[in-house]
């Protein structure tokens, strides 16, 4: 069984930074995409940043220029760096990650979720 572990969360003011890291533990052979979401209070699900396999990422338009999405393989992790936080960035991020297992050949996992509030 995989699970993606988040870490990185918290208070920030306007203008600060934060990393989220996000690691799948258990027996994974190898993972395709990873990807960041995130969910503000009474607002629908986005997507942040996705990273492919080839390390090559995507990102939504609000957050282009101050996030950057980075994997390592090695370590089955993504990470999500943020930078010029914004108010309109407070939301519960998640990870996701297609995973590939011995049992299974290829499947979607969500992390718990981590907070990640900016005010001042």
């Amino acid at each position: 069984q995989v699970q993606l572990v988040e870490s990185g969360g918290g208070l920030v003011q306007p203008g600060g930074s934060l990393r989220l890291s996000c690691a799948a533990s258990g027996n994974a052979l190898s993972i395709d995409v990873m990807t960041w979401y995130r969910q503000a209070p009474g607002k629908q699900r986005e997507l942040v940043a996705i990273i492919n396999s080839g390390g090559s990422p995507t990102y939504a338009d609000s957050v282009k220029g101050r996030f950057t999405i980075s994997r390592d393989n090695a370590k089955n992790s993504v990470y999500l760096q943020m930078n010029n936080l914004k108010p309109e960035d407070t939301a519960v991020y998640y990870c996701y990650a297609i995973v590939q297992t011995p049992a299974i050949p290829w499947r979607a996992y969500w992390g718990q979720g981590t907070q990640v509030t900016v005010s001042s």
